[in-house]
């Protein structure tokens, strides 16, 4: 099963023009964007109106490094010096609850590992030192 860390940057609403810069500055190529306002609807948790051109995942190609963007949702803090953070890609379910659990002994979770719509097991956890992980499954998630 490969393991790979990716970093991840949390950007406040320039994720875009990161990206583009980026682009330009390190002839990168973008592999994946998405906004906001191109999810799936939820009822639960309805999008406002300045967040929907925001972005919510992009990847870029750097070489051969992946780097991933996002926007802060409208109203999160976002402090310069905490918007990079490693997304740890796994390959299955059971191995990001391995991980998830051992990063969270002594730290923090942000979001619980469960399934989204983009992976089946997603979380995010702050471990004792301080670091934030973005626990990634990939595959599809249950339909």
């Amino acid at each position: 099963m490969t393991v790979r860390l990716i970093p991840y940057l949390v950007m406040d609403g320039n994720a875009a023009e990161a990206i583009s810069f980026y682009q330009k500055a390190l002839d990168a190529q973008l592999l994946f964007s998405q906004k906001f306002g191109e999810m799936p609807d939820n009822p639960d948790f309805p999008l406002p109106p300045e967040a929907k051109d925001r972005v919510s995942h992009a990847t870029l190609k750097i070489g051969e490094s992946d780097v991933m963007f996002s926007d802060t949702f409208p109203g999160q803090p976002h402090v310069i010096g905490t918007q990079v953070t490693i997304c740890l890609r796994v390959g299955d379910k059971e191995q990001a609850t391995r991980y998830f659990n051992a990063l969270q002994d002594g730290g923090t979770v942000n979001m619980p590992l469960q399934e989204t719509f983009f992976s089946p097991a997603y979380g995010i956890v702050v471990d004792k030192f301080g670091v934030t992980f973005q626990i990634f499954t990939e595959g599809k998630p249950h339909q």
